[in-house]
């Protein structure tokens, strides 16, 4: 499973709802996990590796020996939103990018389980800034969509180069 860089035309898809929750699915997601965490990730949406899908996982650690706080959620919607702030944030679709954006500090997502249960997570800080990451690209939305003016004028010239080595591979 590869992510996919910047500027794929797949990261701006966006994903279907999760329909059927069966082992495919699981598998799918396990397989999203191992790229995640070889990739040195905290979170993963399905889309950033090619499958059109509002499934996301994460691992507030990163840690690939700490599973604990694995979650995996299917059709995530957030339904309660409080407080903002500015944090840094990076992305495995824009290698060596990181800026400043500003999130929801305290979410609550309602979201289905990989046996399709409706389930609720509250999350703040740290877990709220990954959810809405990945959630963001399950609606074609990314990161560098939401950086202020100065920050896209920042990392102009690094998108370049990847829009570059986008054709150069294509």
């Amino acid at each position: 499973m590869e992510v996919l860089v910047y500027p794929d035309p797949v990261l701006r898809r966006g994903g279907q709802p999760v329909t059927t929750f069966d082992a495919d699915l699981r598998l799918v997601a396990a397989e999203m996990l191992e790229a995640m965490y070889a990739e040195g990730g905290v979170g993963l949406a399905a889309p950033q590796v090619g499958i059109e899908r509002k499934l996301l996982v994460l691992n507030p650690t990163g840690d690939a020996g700490d599973r604990a706080g694995e979650l995996v959620l299917c059709n995530p919607r957030i339904t309660r939103k409080k407080g903002r702030e500015f944090g840094e944030e990076g992305c495995l679709s824009f290698p060596g990018i990181q800026a400043e954006v500003e999130r929801w500090v305290d979410i609550t997502v309602t979201y289905h389980d990989l046996d399709g249960k409706e389930q609720v997570l509250t999350a703040n800080e740290w877990l709220a800034r990954i959810v809405q990451h990945e959630l963001d690209h399950l609606e074609g939305v990314l990161f560098t969509d939401r950086l202020t003016p100065a920050d896209k004028l920042r990392v102009k010239q690094q998108l370049l180069e990847l829009e570059e080595r986008y054709r150069a591979r294509a």
